[in-house]
């Protein structure tokens, strides 16, 4: 079936192309990304471009990794600082305040012109007993 002559050149092939690449094998080194020439690869004018491009994205991905590392990170740790030191201020100011109950309540806050269909009617869904507070009775 096959000479003798084509199964000894079949084993040199074999043998040079263990030799180069002693760790990968053949089915390794066909989906390896390695300098991007391919056998088969002609050079010419959209293989080129394609190259250029495929090199602009690698030194684009990498700006915007480094962007979004050494700026997006740190901006995102002081917006954080920011709003915590401004909630600490914020409630150091609700603590200088009157109570809830010796606080004026004029017309136009908490107008109900039915009751709510849950709770007793009078607080509306997101209601904080912390800081709202309605007495019907109380208008100026």
């Amino acid at each position: 079936m096959f000479s003798q002559r084509s199964i000894l050149r079949l084993s040199q092939r074999v043998g040079q192309q263990l030799r180069r690449n002693p760790v990968r094998s053949s089915g390794q080194a066909r989906f390896s990304s390695g300098d991007g020439k391919l056998p088969w690869m002609v050079d010419n004018q959209f293989n080129r471009e394609r190259a250029a491009v495929k090199h602009h994205a690698a030194a684009t991905s990498n700006l915007w990794r480094r962007l979004s590392i050494y700026a997006v990170i740190p901006c995102l740790i002081l917006g954080t600082v920011n709003a915590y030191n401004l909630w600490v201020e914020h409630w150091e100011h609700w603590g200088h305040m009157p109570p809830l109950e010796e606080r004026t309540e004029y017309p136009y806050q908490n107008l109900r012109s039915k009751n709510f269909p849950w709770s007793n009617g009078d607080k509306t869904l997101f209601w904080n007993d912390e800081v709202n507070y309605h007495n019907k009775d109380k208008t100026t």
